[in-house]
């Protein structure tokens, strides 16, 4: 063991005067060849064995043999909370490193992530093969930091400091944070190629998840700020020469970070396939909003039926048929915008996956050409605006027409 910090189930860490204290430590488990600890707002990977190391450390980033461990700590909490200590990461990341590993008795030879999610909501998920572990620990919130790649940056980089773009510049909460434990050595490029298929596993979770850009009307990709390290056991073997989708490894790092990083959003954001099966979940894109969708729709109805639908917001919005529907429009949209669907189809798509809906909402699907010869004398624009009064129009027929005998 390089260092030890934590003995028993305790850790000694030190308190603001910098007097030395005793911190309750968790030991979630041993995997490979490191141990992996909890302890405050800390979340460490302690190596027992040698490892080479690649990161996204502003420190000690990029490829190094020489680390001594890995850590992911919450330095902030996910709204509203503004601490003079973060300036400093950005500022001087070298002391933020250093006051750190001075609080926690950790090593300065270390790589650090960091995050506002909860360490108490990490999950690491472990696949095997043959004598192959691939461990994976992550953290994870994309509730105001969802983007897709390609959005519209906030910050310019120039001569050593961040300037501006948007007004502010701010980074709001939300990261996605990755540790990869694998237990073989791997050669310089498939460290590096073991990346690129973790990053292809969080992307393929988000949207299976439809997880919606909160900078654009496109499918998030990840965070603004997701971070990664990756720890290859320097064990002597003729190292791993590949971590794509072809190799074992690659298949292991697929699906120990899609279970860990399903696991985690669901356990700080309520994230999962249940939490989507909503109409609004899938339009949030475009724009919409609880009260714009409420509103648009009532607008449309008398206003008996729309003082029944505004208490039951949820009947229409969590329908699976209705989601289901709704969906169908959601990527008939995607495709056109994508270039893959030519727009010369548009209205008569949209109409007729839009008469689906208004039969999905009224439970009558019998009544699918009717509802269609009704909403062709709608707008049918390709915009955000257009899309979503599109969308209102076919709910508020639907749902003008459930309770008729």
């Amino acid at each position: 063991m390089i260092w030890s910090i934590i003995t028993g189930c305790f850790t000694t860490m030190l308190d603001e005067r910098g007097e030395q204290k005793t911190e309750d430590a968790m030991k979630l488990g041993t995997y490979g060849n490191v141990e992996v600890h909890r302890v405050d707002k800390m979340l460490v990977v302690q190596f027992l064995k040698p490892h080479q190391v690649i990161s996204t450390c502003r420190v000690h980033g990029g490829l190094h043999d020489g680390l001594e461990c890995v850590f992911n700590h919450q330095s902030c909490e996910p709204a509203a909370h503004s601490r003079k200590e973060l300036k400093t990461i950005i500022s001087n990341p070298e002391e933020y490193l250093s006051g750190l590993c001075s609080r926690y008795a950790l090593p300065l030879n270390s790589a650090s992530l960091g995050t506002a999610a909860n360490m108490n909501y990490a999950a690491i998920e472990t696949e095997r093969f043959r004598g192959l572990e691939v461990t994976a620990i992550c953290t994870g919130g994309v509730e105001g930091n969802a983007g897709r790649v390609g959005d519209p940056a906030s910050v310019w980089e120039e001569n050593g400091s961040f300037r501006p773009l948007d007004g502010t510049g701010r980074e709001p909460a939300g990261t996605i944070n990755t540790i990869l434990v694998i237990n073989r050595e791997l050669s310089r490029g498939a460290m590096v190629r073991s990346i690129m298929t973790a990053t292809e596993a969080k992307t393929a979770v988000l949207q299976e998840l439809a997880v919606s850009s909160r900078y654009s009307d496109g499918l998030a990709t990840g965070t603004g700020t997701d971070q990664i390290a990756v720890a290859s056991a320097l064990n002597g073997e003729q190292p791993l020469t590949s971590a794509g989708k072809h190799a074992k490894l690659g298949e292991l790092i697929g699906r120990s970070v899609q279970q860990a990083i399903r696991k985690t959003l669901s356990l700080q954001n309520g994230l999962t396939p249940e939490s989507q099966r909503s109409v609004l979940a899938h339009i949030r894109r475009f724009g919409a909003t609880r009260d714009s969708m409420v509103d648009a729709i009532t607008a449309r109805l008398d206003d008996e039926t729309g003082g029944v639908f505004q208490r039951n917001f949820d009947g229409l919005d969590r329908d699976p048929m209705a989601v289901g529907a709704a969906c169908a429009l959601v990527h008939l949209r995607d495709k056109t915008a994508w270039g893959i669907l030519p727009e010369s189809c548009w209205k008569e798509q949209l109409v007729l996956y839009g008469a689906l809906l208004a039969a999905a909402v009224a439970h009558r699907h019998e009544h699918c050409s009717r509802y269609a010869g009704q909403l062709e004398h709608e707008a049918a624009g390709t915009g955000n605006d257009e899309f979503l009064e599109f969308l209102f129009a076919c709910c508020a027929l639907g749902y003008s027409e459930k309770w008729k005998e």
